[in-house]
């Protein structure tokens, strides 16, 4: 695939990173002016720590983003990953330390609170080191950017003025949409108490724009004028967003449904400072397995270390990738079907035609961290030598007391260089289907007694194993399975039926793999044994 060939697929895919990139692309018919990066940003609040949301926005973006390097030949990006720390403390999170400390520090800028864990400057550099540590962690390609160093340094004061200059028209523009309470406190700047440190929600008059001055009355009811310039004052959360598109020129930026109404003030906002909205993607919101939306408060859904404690980073990537406009159901349940079917398209990539390659999920993902050429995919083509619902019946019938070893032991039936060493990402799975099995398959395994007619099939079953040479492959196994199965003599009314008996007498589920795999890698005689335990129930 060359790079000229690259660039026409992307022009006609109707993938939705290649969709986004091509609405980006329209931004900038000429590329931007005097060669100068895209800017892709990502933004971040942090009064607590990241979790599944930060993952999967970072990742869409990235997705985009490499779509756009792909149809503009190579065209400079950079993604900034936003940290707005400047925000003030709203309340308590309830998995933090020193909960009385940070309490006395209510309504203070993150970056001006101590750290309640005693290892950093304040709470914000804790919560951004954080942050910076899980995005290295997958290995993101990202510029790390904190509100609080804008805003201090005096990098953010030209835009700040901007604002100044246009407050009344932004005001116009927010206090329709807001309840009559609110438009009486409502301000675009929210000083910072020079008594308290606190940011304050009052009503703010501009003295003069050019030198920042503003005149507000502070909580002990001092009448106070201060610059807003210098970190003494931050803006309220729309304006603040807009500010930021405008003085880092962001051109693209993608964000919940929950904030499609701030979406539209915001873009209004950011015309009236003299920038442009950047391009972007509303997402659905991603709900626990009740439907309900999931909630850091609540505790409900499912973490990204939970995720990565039963699956791997990939299956957690695939699962995110489609469709952003769907609401998604974040639950152990949806785990192993994610691992198998990355796998599946990972292992028909290198097949593909090349507008099926740009459409496969594995294409996004070997390609997040930006390694190799445009026109090239690092891994496309690599498979998995066991699926990993395979690995989780073998495990859910060796029983909770399965180590890695045995495990290992039996995959030695299947493969012929079974060690770790030489497939360390079935490694991985052989670790994770462990816990998976442990943690929840183990407690739903019921093995049913056969009916006498699946008896007399299992009895068929048990006589082809008997009669089957040691060299027997997975293939053949099925094969003599399915005929058993079509036997009318048992009575099945289809296929269907015989598998789910032979799933639940001989398994305890109702779905598993391919029995003629199951049997090659549990071994012939262990599932003879398998079938004699069946019939005597």
């Amino acid at each position: 695939m060359t790079d000229d060939e690259l660039i026409d697929a992307a022009r006609n895919s109707k993938a939705w990173p290649f969709q986004e990139a091509q609405r980006l692309a329209r931004r900038y018919p000429e590329g931007k002016p005097g060669g100068e990066p895209v800017i892709f940003e990502t933004g971040y609040g942090p009064s607590g720590l990241p979790h599944v949301g930060t993952f999967q926005e970072v990742l869409r973006t990235t997705f985009v983003r490499r779509a756009y390097e792909a149809l503009t030949g190579g065209a400079p990006t950079r993604l900034v990953a936003f940290s707005d720390d400047m925000d003030g403390l709203r309340k308590v999170p309830d998995n933090v330390p020193n909960q009385a400390m940070l309490a006395e520090n209510l309504g203070k800028p993150l970056s001006r609170i101590p750290d309640p864990f005693g290892k950093f400057e304040s709470f914000a550099h804790h919560n951004n080191a954080m942050l910076r540590e899980f995005l290295d962690r997958f290995g993101f390609d990202y510029e790390f950017v904190a509100s609080s160093e804008r805003y201090n340094s005096g990098a953010f004061d030209e835009a700040l003025k901007q604002v100044l200059r246009r407050n009344q028209a932004i005001l116009d523009i927010m206090l329709p949409t807001l309840r009559e309470e609110r438009r009486r406190t409502y301000s675009a700047v929210l000083p910072v108490s020079p008594v308290s440190g606190r940011v304050l929600q009052v009503p703010v008059e501009v003295i003069d724009a050019e030198a920042g001055l503003i005149h507000f009355t502070d909580e002990d009811g001092s009448v106070i004028e201060q610059s807003a310039l210098g970190g003494r004052a931050k803006l309220q959360w729309k304006v603040d967003w807009a500010m930021r598109w405008y003085a880092l020129g962001v051109d693209y930026e993608m964000y919940g449904k929950d904030l499609t109404d701030s979406g539209v003030q915001s873009g209004k906002i950011v015309e009236l400072l003299g920038g442009k909205k950047p391009e972007g993607l509303i997402y659905e919101l991603f709900l626990d397995e009740k439907g309900e939306k999931i909630s850091k408060s609540k505790g409900n859904g499912l973490t990204i270390e939970e995720w990565l404690t039963y699956g791997s980073e990939d299956s957690l990537g695939f699962y995110i990738f489609p469709n952003p406009k769907s609401a998604k159901s974040l639950h152990p349940g949806v785990i192993p079907r994610a691992v198998d079917d990355y796998w599946q398209f990972r292992t028909a990539l290198a097949d593909q035609p090349l507008d099926k390659q740009l459409g496969n999920p594995a294409w996004h993902l070997l390609r997040a961290n930006g390694n190799g050429a445009a026109s090239e995919t690092p891994g496309a083509g690599d498979s998995l030598p066991v699926t990993y619902a395979l690995l989780l019946n073998l495990v859910g019938v060796l029983g909770p007391g399965a180590d890695h070893d045995q495990v290992w032991a039996y995959l030695g039936n299947y493969i012929h260089d079974a060690d770790p060493a030489h497939h360390p990402e079935l490694a991985l799975l052989v670790d994770r289907a462990l816990a998976y099995n442990r943690d929840f398959a183990a407690r739903t395994l019921h093995k049913r007694a056969p009916t006498s007619s699946e008896a007399a099939a299992l009895r068929s079953l048990d006589a082809m194993l008997e009669a089957c040479g040691p060299d027997v492959s997975a293939e053949e196994l099925q094969t003599q399975i399915y005929e058993i199965g079509k036997a009318e003599e048992f009575g099945f009314e289809n296929l269907r039926d015989w598998f789910k008996a032979l799933y639940e007498t001989l398994l305890g589920s109702e779905q598993g793999p391919r029995m003629g795999s199951f049997i090659a890698l549990y071994g012939i005689e262990n599932t003879r044994r398998l079938i004699a335990e069946a019939l005597a129930r």
